[in-house]
């Protein structure tokens, strides 16, 4: 308790503060996580293929049918809610405070519960596009399709506006993201191993006052935070409104 004492303290006197998020935060929302022992991951499948293997740019190219077989069972989320951690920090925009958000996750939590500065930098199942003519697609249209979605315009393949394996950053977002954690005063790390790359690397450029991390597990980072608290994020968002 003392530690989220000293967070809330913190993010009471911070003006601007980014948050740093992976899946962590999204797991009480009923999303999994990739990397944990229960992880998509470590999930044994019906499939002859790695999970890793099948979001890959080059499974996408040659196997199309079969990575929308997987994309659809395993990464869309369609009925997932924010909860009380992206709402908690949605909310502080409306005190006046200057919340940026840098997120790992692809499921657009951050935006649903109305955060407005936030780098999705692996993209967002919401956001799906065709290879040709780049016309929009949302989510719902891709479960809808039976099989490999078509563009309808011009009936060239749609896909997802997610950084698939082999797949470089957007750097427009890559720049936003490091923006955004270089100005912070206060940096809160949450749900993150902080094991994917280049995306972990981001934080190294904070040149602010304090950091906080908040996992359930301990990282390899644990040793340069200010704060470190083990513990699910809802548990630690329930104690800072208290």
């Amino acid at each position: 308790m003392e530690k989220v004492l000293e967070l809330k303290n913190e993010i009471e006197k911070a003006q601007k503060i980014c948050v740093f998020t992976g899946a962590g935060i999204s797991c009480p929302s009923g999303i999994p996580d990739f990397r944990s022992a229960d992880g998509l991951y470590n999930e044994k499948g019906d499939y002859e293929y790695s999970p890793e293997e099948m979001i890959s740019h080059t499974f996408f190219v040659n196997n199309t049918k079969l990575f929308y077989d997987f994309y659809k069972s395993k990464m869309i989320y369609e009925a997932a809610k924010p909860n009380k951690a992206h709402i908690f920090f949605a909310n502080l925009e409306k005190q006046y405070k200057r919340v940026s958000v840098v997120t790992q996750n692809i499921d657009s939590l951050h935006t649903l519960a109305g955060s407005t500065n936030v780098f999705e930098i692996h993209g967002s199942v919401k956001r799906n596009y065709c290879i040709c003519c780049k016309e929009f697609y949302d989510e719902k249209y891709i479960l809808e399709c039976d099989g490999v979605p078509h563009c309808k315009k011009c009936g060239g393949i749609v896909k997802p506006d997610v950084v698939l394996y082999e797949e470089g950053l957007n750097q427009k977002t890559v720049e936003g993201a490091i923006d955004a954690i270089r100005e912070a005063e206060l940096l809160i790390i949450i749900g993150t191993s902080l094991a994917v790359y280049p995306a972990a690397s981001f934080v190294s450029y904070f040149k602010g006052g304090k950091i906080a991390l908040i996992n359930k597990d301990k990282t390899d980072f644990d040793k340069r935070a200010d704060i470190v608290i083990y513990d699910d994020i809802v548990n630690v968002i329930e104690k800072l409104e208290n």
